[in-house]
């Protein structure tokens, strides 16, 4: 993956981070999504954060 298409999900709770990328074109809005959390051992909201 380009450097320049990541984004940086994270969690507010435990500070877990996921990289993923997104269509900026079409998704001009910060995005937010479910994934796991092994600190917490369930899914839970991850949201989008600055680099």
């Amino acid at each position: 993956m380009s450097q320049d298409s990541l984004i940086i999900l994270k969690n507010k709770q435990t500070g877990e981070v996921y990289y993923t990328r997104k269509n900026k074109k079409k998704v001009e809005k910060k995005i937010e999504l479910k994934k796991y959390s092994a600190k917490l051992r369930k899914h839970v909201a991850f949201k989008e954060a600055k680099k």
